[in-house]
């Protein structure tokens, strides 16, 4: 089997970076994984989607911990029957990735997303999968216009990365296609311990690209060129068609109109 044939490892981070949460206490869970959405933990939403993707052979479950695994018997029954790998996360998403990625073969292609990707269906981790593959990079990330977005659902609130050319929300989609795309994973694992330390993050990513970023001369083209270059190695996006691609669960505000949009779509079907 060629590496184009070959399926994707899917990683799932679902572990909480506070337990303060106020969409947790809101929620009433023990953890971020289990916010119900349409009466489903967004985890086990987030699963099915990786079961019903043809790209997608096996998944990894990294997080939460496991008395909230045990708390959650659709949970608890993927895992003890080995439908889905947990493992234990790390101190971060970065480290957690960079974790995971080492114990899978060099040449198998990883596509990694979030627990609170309660909209991701079937349909679009396929179409991140197939583009990425296709795109003939070491890594990819999932990226979504945010005039999209904003179009379809104008009461959403999301991070916007502006570039020259347009803004972009993030994904959540991130694709590992070849051994070196796990230099990816440690250079992210590299920015986050510095994430507070403006100046030595500008160190790593360049000062020509910040700057140009900072002044609106940045294209998501030369800023993908520049990453490419300070890594050595390829790095693309893939533009996703869906705006709920692009909308996670963040917060309480993120939860209820998620709700909304999965009992739309219900009345629809």
């Amino acid at each position: 089997m060629t590496n184009e044939e070959r399926p994707f490892t899917a990683v799932v981070l679902a572990a909480d970076r506070s337990s303060d949460d106020p969409l947790i206490q809101a929620a009433g869970v023990c953890c971020k994984a289990l916010v119900p959405v349409g009466g489903i933990p967004m985890v086990l939403r987030v699963l099915d989607a990786l079961n019903a993707a043809q790209e997608i052979d096996s998944r990894i479950l990294c997080g939460p911990h496991q008395s909230a695994i045990d708390q959650e018997a659709g949970l608890s029954g993927l895992v003890s029957s080995g439908e889905v790998e947990w493992v234990e996360n790390q101190a971060t998403p970065s480290s957690s990735t960079y974790h995971a990625l080492q114990s899978l073969p060099g040449d198998s292609p990883v596509l990694v997303t979030t627990a609170d990707h309660a909209l991701l269906n079937g349909e679009m981790v396929d179409y991140f999968c197939r583009e990425a593959r296709n795109s003939g990079c070491d890594i990819a990330v999932g990226l979504v216009s945010h005039a999209l977005v904003a179009g379809a659902y104008p009461e959403t609130r999301r991070t916007v990365t502006k570039f020259q050319d347009g803004g972009y929300c993030s994904c959540n989609l991130f694709g590992f296609l070849s051994p070196r795309a796990r230099v990816a994973a440690d250079f992210w694992r590299r920015v986050e311990s510095q994430r507070k330390k403006t100046l030595r993050v500008i160190s790593v990513l360049g000062w020509t690209a910040v700057l140009r970023y900072l002044l609106g001369r940045l294209t998501l083209a030369e800023g993908l060129k520049q990453i490419s270059h300070r890594l050595g190695l390829s790095a693309g996006a893939v533009l996703m068609p869906f705006p709920e691609a692009g909308i996670d669960v963040d917060t309480v505000d993120d939860w209820k109109l998620v709700e909304k949009i999965v009992a739309d779509q219900r009345s629809k079907a």
